[in-house]
This record gives C-alpha cells, structure tokens and sequence, in this order.
C-alpha cells in the first residue's frame, strides 16, 4: 500500500509540473501574441497528461522499450515499468495509455485540458488527426486514460445543424450525428451517420466499426447518388461492408424519390475493391421478331496476371442463333501492348413476308481482331505491329444494334516487322490482307518484303574541309520490294483455287540523285533511275473470232522487264502582294505560285512486250501489255522525252481583327501590326500537273497526257474543302475510243473531257460549352490504347450516341457531302460512267438542360433514298441515365431503351428493352 501511495503521489507531482509549464507556455504565448487567443493549433504526443506545445509537432515518439541514439537509454526490459534516461538525467516513466502516434489537433475558440480526469476538450471548429483518422466536428473530447475520441455537433440560432461530426479515415468518410472511437482498438460507433466507400453512399441510424476495415450499419437505406436527398435508394435492415472489398446487405427495398417501391431483393452484393477482379456478367433479356426471345452479354471476366485478362460473352436465342465471343488485353509497360478478340456466329433468322421458300435463314460466320504494338524501347531499331480484321464476308451484316458495322464492306489487316541498320540500310517485311463484302472477294498478300538503302554519296569526304564540290553530292540509293499475294471468293474457297490464283513479283529500283547549288532564284535537280521488275506470270491474250471475245491464257514463270528514266527539274517560287488602305478590314492579299518544270527522258525498253489487241467484231483494237493484271503494274510502252509542267498556288488574305484592336477608331488611325491583324487561307492549294512527249513513238498518237487538277481550301475555318479531276485531252468516238485529237481544235473553251473527279466538303459547328471544356479536355486519352482499340471504341460511340450524351454543349451539327464522278472501262472494254453522291449528316440538341434529341443519317443521292436513319433520346436524371436509340430506316432497323444507374457498382442493375428487325 506503501508503495502505491508513493507512486500516485510522484504521478500527482508529475501532472503538477506538467501542468505548471503549461500555465507558463500559455503566459509566454499570450504576450507574444498580444492576447489574441482566438485562434491556435497545437500538436503534440499525448502522454499522461498530454503536453500542449505552441510550436505546432512533435518529430520524436516515445514508446514502450523504445531507444533513440545519444538521446535516450533504455534500462532493463524485464522491470514492470520501463525508466527512459534522457540526455538531462530526468526520469520519465511512460504509462499504459500512451499513444503511438502524434495527435495533431487545432480548434477555432478554444482548448481546455482537465488534468485530474486526463481529458483534453477541444471548441468550436474542431479537429484531430491520429494515425490515419481525422475527425472534424463541433466539439471534441480526447480522454487519454480511456483513449476514447468522442465527437459532438452544434446547431445554429434557429436550431439547424452546425459542424457535424466527420470522420475520414483512408477512402472513407462519414458525417454523423455523433462519434464515439477508441484510438487503441480503433472501434468505433456512430449515431444518425451518413457514410461514403467509394461510389456507394450509405445512411444507417447506427454504425458500428469493428477494426480498421469493417463497419456494420443498422437500419439504414444505400444509394449511388450524392445528393442529401437521393433519387433512389435501397432500405435494408443491416448492412456490413469492408473497405475496398465488398458490402453485403440483407433484404432490401428500392425506393423512388422517397416512395418505396413493393418489390424486393433477398440480398444485395456490391464490390467495393479497386482494380480489375473475376466474375460474371450478368445478361440482359432480347425479344427480337428474326431472332426470338434471347438473353444476351451472358459471359464471365477472368484476370488471369497482372498483365493478361479475358473475357467471354454470349448471346443465345429461341429459334437457335447464337453467338460468342472472346475478348483478351494483353499489356507490359515500356514491352508491349495489344488485344485479341475472337467471335463466332451460328445465325438463325425467322424469314417473314413470304419472301423465301425456307422458314430459316442459316449463317456460320466468324470475326478475328488483333491489335499489337511494341514499345520503341523494348528493342531499339527494331518494331513490330499487328492490326488484323478478317472474318466472313456475311459477318457484320448480321450484328444486331449496330447499323455502322452493317454497311462496314471493307476489312484490312497488316503485320510489319522492320529492323534498321545505323540508319543506313532498313528491312520491312509485312502481311496485309483486304476483302470486299459486297464481292465477297478476298485478297492476301504474304509475304511483303522491302529492303532500303539510304542515300550513299559515295565520293563524299570523310573529314569536310572548305566548300563542298559539286560531285560529293552526288548520291545513290536502292529500293527493293517483293510481294506475293493470294486472291479468292470465300464463297468458292479451296487449297486449288487459291494457289491458282497465287502471283508473285519483284521489284528494284536504283536512284541517282544530284543536288546542285541554287542559281538565283531557281533550283536545279538533276536525277538518273534504273528500275527492273520481276514478274511470275505474264498474260497472253487473243480475239477468238468464232465465239468473238478475248481469249485469255496465263503463262508462269519468272520473267523480267526493265527501265530507266533521267530527269532534270528546275522549281522557284513567285510572291505577289496587293496592299489596301489602312483604313480597310482587308489589308493585304498574297499570292504565292510555285511553277515546277522538268525534262524527262525515257527509252523504249518495252516494245517487245505490248501488242494491238483487237477487242471487238467492229475491229477496234487496243495496246496491251503481256504483264497487265499482275500483282506488279507493267511499265508504260514507247520511247519518251517529255516536258513535265506543273504550277502550285496559295492564295492568303490579311483582315483587321478588331478583338485585339484597341478599339474601332484607334484601329483606324494606328499602323497596322501583326498584333491587330490575322491571316486567312483562301486556297491551301490550287494547281494543276501533265507532261508532253517530245518524241512519241509510232504506236504512240497522244503525246499529251492527262491533266491532273486538284483545289483545296479550308474556309471560314470551318468549311473544309477538297476536289480533284483528271482531264483528258483527246476526243473520243462514238463508242468511247480515244482519237488522236485534242479537244482544243474544235472547242477552244473545253481543254478535255473529265474521266474522274470528286468533290468533298464537310464542315461541323457546335454551341459553347458550358463548363469551358476543349474537345481534347473531354476526350479521355489512354496512352496504352492502340489506334484499333481507338477506332472500335469510337464505332461503339456512334452506334450508342445515347449513351454518351455530353449536356454541356447544347447543340451540335456535322454535315459532309460527297460527289464522285468517272468513267471506267467495262467487261466489253467499253466506256461506263458512274456518278455517286451522298449527304451526311449527324447533330444533336438539347430540348431542356436534361433532354437531349440528336441522330445522323446518310441519304444516297444516286438511288434517291435514306440508306439509314438513327435517332437518339437522352434523359440526364443527376445519377439515373435514360436512352433511346432508334433506326427506323434502312436494311437493318432497331429500337433500344435502355435506364441505368451511372455508378460502376451499379452498371448492371439496368431496364433494357430492345428490337431488331433485319430486311
């Protein structure tokens, strides 16, 4: 008894001390500080009592059998208490209720420390951070024998509630009535508690925290929205979650705006960790007249490393259709990158309108995607890239809910590996692959290879002293490129067939350049190319005139041809500049002509392979080529020394910009600066390019070629133009042969005939945005995601405008139109001409601040009909989102209306309603 007297007495005459240097700091503050106590943060390590220390934290940590080098020693460890020697022999012995981390606590009126009951009260704004739990609130009371935080909230003069307790500990954080936590057991429970984990907001009238990661709640609803009063929520009795892993509830409830909904679920299990994680993906009920009752996106996501997932989703229906599809991203930083997507098609569509004689249509089709990049850095001087599309023909024709794969006829596919040598030499061998839909036509070209030389100047010095001469800048390159490529039908496919039509070929090509100092405003350029191609059929056709048609044999082998060409081009450049008064929005007008002209000699190396083809029984014949229709193009027959022309134009205007002028009339008397003034393109390009032949040769009747005319032109910076025609200049009979006459001689203001042209102009306009946004600011980019990625990705946007509604731009138009022209020959080689027009156009806008109504189509001006139509109506309801697209046009014809929750968690808990109609 003796002995505990003795020791409360030295912990009463401890707490006096301490409590006397506390009165003393307090003193020593309050005169430095002018007696302006109002507001103060102190931190400290709570002990028994807890020191307060003005300067604001605390480096060093007492604990239990702890030594801190030349400050402290530590006596032995067996004894009952363990004595702490610091460097100024005073003895300190640490209690039981010592923390073990720094408390750092700050409050706006003040601080009040109650020694006998070792509790610290904190008033008005209050707030104390532990460890990794900070609690903010009215008033706090830290009580350090029983190391309990509570926390209380106050209320206002007219009784609303006022700096309710918070509490924050990690992603957590919750808003209470009131807060008791013990920090030893780090235990918890919270009255009236509003509590948020990730994406999931939960309110409870009790919530219990049983250790760092768990908390249970009572009688509570949860929610994805974030208002005070949700949209909707789900009531339940009890609840338990662990941080970042998963919550559980019991029966629960949905509700509307406040009003209970009578249907419930058993239980509810909603994931709450970070990053990807296994698990199924639940389906969404299909009634579709060609397709049946369905269930479709059953499938299941497997992580299978760190850097390799998959994931397998189906879709099965009534009448016996299915179809599946396997998805993989791969990814290993600074290696590589890609994904793979498998699908497979069994179509069964119900054929209504008495249209076939089957009840069923039946399709077996099948898709590959393969996308790969390799890092620059994983193997410097080397790449490798894939990005395969190949598939059935029929394939996208029956993708329901998607009219842009519909029309989608065109498929590619490359592979290319390439190596470079120091910059010197280059080696490029690839794989490329195209079919046509509509052809069903399937073209393989494997492999590609190319081999390039640099520019080698072979009498070039070593060590450069003084000015160059004029032959060390000669130079000489190599190009080399082989192809071999594989043609089929994949209606007709077999191993025959397709080594039938196997061709391979060949070709070298040896520049020779020369670069010559400018003389005066001109440049001259001289060139020398040999080139040699190497061919693996050639073609031999005859008019049969018993059956009168062309006869066609194909011979085998290896046969070559070869070419050389010399050149010499001179090119400048002429400005002209006409300058208005000062006084007028228009300042300047540039114009700026780029004239090129070139001598080119070429001799007749291939006469032996061109012959008079006759091609029908009114003896017209045609000059052919005994290499034509290879996978090599023939070189051109006859002799040349031609005379190469072309001239290039720019045309610039400089205005007033009266956003930078001072003002209207300072602009009139001030000079005209680059500060008031801004340029605007006219024309970015307008030009034109032929040649004449000198020396023709006897076959050859039209020394004039065709005159290549092409404009482009971006006005008002938004209306982008681009057009294109290719002239020819000679006349033609009344059956589309050409004449050697130009059409100058008889119609001067008709210089030839179009055989090709287009035109294309599109343009796009869009409001302001409301939260100040560029387009690129809204565009997340993922710098791991390949173009291919990119591309569907985007495809999937435009096929679900609805669901990527943007309600900050109130409005949006995109317009293109499209206009093709030309004339080709036909199966009885006569002159066809075809002409192709069509508008785009896709815009939306918003009826309300949460309504939005947009869509695009595509009208065929050639067959006069709307090819497709889709609309789209977007609802925005704070944490629901409502869409509906509809394609009430064209071959394929859908309805989809599909409400859903914005919140991950929440993403398959979904209203769905879709139709697909198929003609």
């Amino acid at each position: 008894m003796g002995k505990r007297c003795k020791v409360r007495s030295k912990q009463n005459l401890a707490f006096a001390l301490i409590a006397i240097v506390f009165i003393i700091t307090l003193k020593v503050s309050a005169k430095q500080k002018h007696n302006n106590l109002q507001n103060f943060s102190y931190s400290t390590i709570v002990d028994s009592p807890p020191p307060i220390k003005r300067t604001g934290t605390v480096d060093s940590i007492l604990k239990r059998n702890t030594s801190i080098r030349d400050s402290i020693a530590v006596n032995d460890t067996t004894k009952k208490d363990t004595l702490v020697r610091t460097i100024d022999t005073l003895n300190v012995k640490l209690s039981k209720d010592s923390l073990d981390a720094p408390v750092t606590y700050s409050a706006e009126d003040s601080g009040v420390l109650i020694i006998p009951t070792k509790e610290f009260i904190l008033y008005g704004k209050a707030n104390a951070k532990y460890s990794d739990v900070e609690v903010s609130a009215s008033t706090i009371n830290l009580n350090q024998e029983k190391q309990l935080l509570t926390a209380f909230g106050a209320t206002d003069t007219t009784g609303n509630p006022l700096d309710k307790p918070k509490l924050v500990q990690g992603d957590m954080t919750s808003v209470s009535d009131t807060i008791w936590y013990n920090t030893r057991s780090q235990k918890g429970l919270t009255k009236g508690t509003n509590l948020q984990q990730g994406e999931m907001y939960v309110y409870a009238e009790t919530v219990k925290k049983i250790n760092n990661n768990t908390i249970y709640a009572w009688h509570g609803r949860f929610t994805t929205c974030n208002l005070d009063t949700p949209h909707f929520a789900f009531r339940t009795r009890k609840m338990k979650m662990i941080t970042n892993k998963i919550a559980v509830s019991g029966p629960a409830s949905p509700e509307f705006e406040g009003v209970p909904v009578p249907i419930g679920i058993p239980f509810g299990i909603y994931p709450l960790n970070r990053g990807r994680h296994s698990g199924l993906l639940p389906p969404q009920f299909a009634s579709n007249e060609q397709f049946g009752l369905g269930l479709e996106g059953l499938g299941f996501y497997k992580v299978l490393s760190d850097n390799f997932d998959a994931t397998v989703r189906g879709n099965i229906y009534s009448y016996g259709g299915w179809n599946a599809n396997l998805s993989s991203r791969y990814i290993k930083r600074y290696k590589y990158t890609g994904n793979l997507n498998l699908a497979i098609q069994n179509t069964k569509i119900l054929n209504s309108g008495g249209y076939s004689k089957e009840e069923f249509t039946k399709s077996k089709s099948f898709m590959i995607n393969w996308s790969h990049s390799r890092d620059t850095k994983a193997s410097p001087g080397s790449s490798f890239s894939a990005n395969v599309n190949a598939g059935s023909t029929k394939f996208n024709r029956y993708v329901s809910n998607n009219s842009l794969q519909n029309f989608q006829n065109s498929l590619s596919s490359s592979i290319a590996y390439s190596r470079d040598w120091m910059g010197k030499y280059n080696l490029t061998v690839s794989a490329n692959h195209s079919q046509n839909n509509n052809l069903r036509l399937v073209n393989l070209t494997l492999p590609t290879a190319s081999f390039n030389v640099l520019t080698i100047y072979p009498f070039q010095k070593r060590e450069s002293v003084g000015t160059p001469k004029w032959y060390e800048k000669l130079g000489v390159g190599y190009t080399g490129n082989f192809q071999n490529q594989v043609s089929f039908y994949d209606s007709a496919f077999s191993l025959r067939r397709m080594i039938d039509t196997a061709q391979y070929g060949a070709t070298h090509s040896i520049p020779i350049t020369l670069s010559l100092p400018q003389m005066g405003p001109i440049q001259l350029s001289p060139s020398i190319s040999y080139q040699e191609n190497w061919y693996g059929q050639k073609v031999l056709q005859r008019w049969d005139s018993t059956k009168n048609k062309v006869d066609t044999s194909i011979s085998r082998g290896i046969y070559t041809a070869r070419q050389m060409q010399m050149s010499l081009s001179a090119s400048t450049r002429v400005f002209g500049t006409y300058q208005f008064s000062k006084t007028s929005k228009i300042q300047a007008i540039r114009h700026e002509i780029r004239p090129t002209m070139s001598l080119n000699y070429r001799p007749d190396m291939q006469k032996q392979y061109y012959k008079d083809l006759q091609v029908d029984s009114l003896g017209h014949k045609q000059r052919v080529s005994q290499f034509t229709g290879g996978i090599i193009s023939p070189f051109g027959e006859g002799r040349s020394g031609s005379i190469g022309f072309g001239i290039d134009n720019t045309l610039e205007m400089k205005v007033l910009n009266r956003k930078n002028s001072k003002d209207d009339k300072d602009a009139k008397d001030e000079d005209t600066t680059t500060a008031n003034t801004k340029k605007v393109r006219l024309l970015d390009g307008f030009g034109f390019n032929g040649s004449y032949n000198l020396i023709p040769s006897i076959n050859d009747s039209f020394p004039l070629s065709n005159i290549s005319i092409y404009a482009r032109s971006t006005l008002f910076e938004k209306i982008n133009i681009t057009a294109n025609a290719n002239l020819d200049p000679y006349q033609v009979d009344e059956f589309g042969f050409r004449r050697s006459r130009l059409m100058l001689a008889d119609n001067k203001l008709r210089p030839g005939r179009i055989t090709n042209a287009s035109v294309a102009v599109s343009t796009s306009f869009q409001s302001q945005s409301k939260d100040g946004k560029t387009d690129k600011e809204r565009i997340p980019n993922d710098d791991f995601m390949t173009p291919d990625e990119q591309q569907r990705q985007l495809e999937y946007v435009r096929s679900n405008p609805a669901e990527y509604t943007d309600f900050n731009i109130p409005w949006s138009l995109q317009l293109s139109y499209s206009l093709s022209y030309t004339k080709q020959l036909a199966s009885n080689y006569r002159q066809e001409s075809r002409v192709y027009s069509n508008l785009s156009v896709n815009g939306d806008f918003s009826l309300t601040p949460r309504w939005k109504i947009g869509g695009n189509t595509y009208y065929d001006f050639t067959t006069s009909q709307i090819q497709t139509l889709t609309m789209f109506i977007s609802r925005e309801m704070h944490c629901w989102q409502m869409s509906i697209n509809i394609t009430p046009v064209g071959l394929y014809r859908s309805f989809n209306i599909t409400i859903n929750p914005k919140s991950g968690i929440l993403r398959d808990l979904k209203i769905n309603r879709s139709r697909f109609f198929y003609q």
